[in-house]
């Protein structure tokens, strides 16, 4: 009896908040990024990590190298503590239909940043015209990013990005898809002259850096099952600025047709065609089995679904995106 009384008085000690800190600091691995995360003031994070660690009779924190890494305790609170605050987002949220005009819902979206420049600007704005009170979170996927973690536990809601095989574990709604081309600097020799497969080939490339340690891009990945090879001379995490990187060298960029005309306007290069036939583009919206019922969730795939043919259609018809 003096058992069960004291397992309920510690669980009495145990709140919400709470709960989203063990997660965040979790998560995070550190006190300061979670702070950052949380909105709060570091002391604050410290303070509620101390009192976890009293609860869980765990450091559940510790000291590797220059790092903090999590216990094996606490390596098993994380998915819990995710699931007690995905039922507590949905306790009343999802007891009402989602309405745009009053809703404080926070949406977490990942995205790459090979989509049209357009993209993503417009999907912000379209959102916060309709549902103003909300707060939207655009997140990299990168190379240390675990999209499919993220969408489990509810640290995102969305990714946004093109795959050649769409991961299966998830749902998957498509978004557009884009014609494959070059853009190379007015200077390049294949404007004036022209090129084939081989002068293609042999060309100086930029690719992105692939978002895992030894993987493939989408390109190389397709010219691999043709059993062929590109010369990548430069590899750019950030693909935003690859295109200015194109305009002063004679690097090759392959990629989207809809990308390479929104850059093109404005800086000194030219879309080629591609010498070698490569499937279009497909980019896709992914969602995790957890949200697929949720109604705010919905209403954010349906904006993003038209947002994307917006711009699918402005594209088409060669039309400039509105702000």
């Amino acid at each position: 009896m003096a058992s069960a009384v004291s397992e309920r008085q510690l669980f009495d000690r145990i709140d919400l908040h709470l709960i989203r800190v063990l997660h965040t600091v979790l998560t995070e691995r550190s006190v300061s990024r979670a702070a950052l995360r949380l909105g709060m003031h570091q002391p604050a994070v410290s303070s509620a990590l101390k009192r976890l660690r009293e609860l869980a009779g765990d450091p559940l924190l510790v000291r590797h190298g220059a790092h903090m890494a999590p216990t094996d305790a606490a390596r098993r609170m994380v998915e819990p503590a995710a699931h007690i605050l995905r039922a507590a987002e949905s306790l009343f949220t999802e007891a009402r239909q989602f309405d745009p005009r009053t809703s404080t819902t926070t949406f977490r979206i990942a995205a790459s940043d090979y989509l049209d420049p357009s993209f993503l600007p417009r999907l912000v704005a379209d959102v916060k015209r309709q549902a103003p009170l909300t707060r939207i979170e655009i997140h990299a996927l990168t190379r240390e990013s675990d999209y499919r973690a993220q969408l489990a536990q509810g640290d995102i809601d969305l990714v946004i990005g093109n795959w050649l095989q769409p991961p299966e574990d998830l749902h998957l709604a498509r978004l557009f898809s884009d014609e494959v081309v070059c853009l190379v600097s007015r200077e390049h020799p294949a404007v004036r002259r022209g090129w084939d497969e081989a002068d293609w080939l042999a060309a100086e490339h930029i690719a992105p850096t692939p978002m895992h340690p030894g993987a493939r891009g989408i390109i190389d990945q397709i010219l691999d099952s043709q059993g062929l090879q590109r010369n990548i001379a430069a590899r750019c995490a950030y693909f935003s600025l690859v295109a200015e990187m194109v305009a002063g060298t004679l690097l090759v960029l392959t990629t989207g047709r809809q990308y390479c005309e929104r850059v093109a306007a404005q800086l000194p290069v030219v879309i080629l065609p591609c010498p070698i036939a490569l499937p279009p583009l497909l980019y896709y919206q992914l969602w995790h089995p957890r949200s697929h019922q949720s109604s705010s969730a919905r209403w954010l795939r349906e904006r993003t679904k038209d947002v994307a043919a917006s711009l699918a259609h402005g594209h088409a018809a060669g039309l400039s995106p509105q702000p």
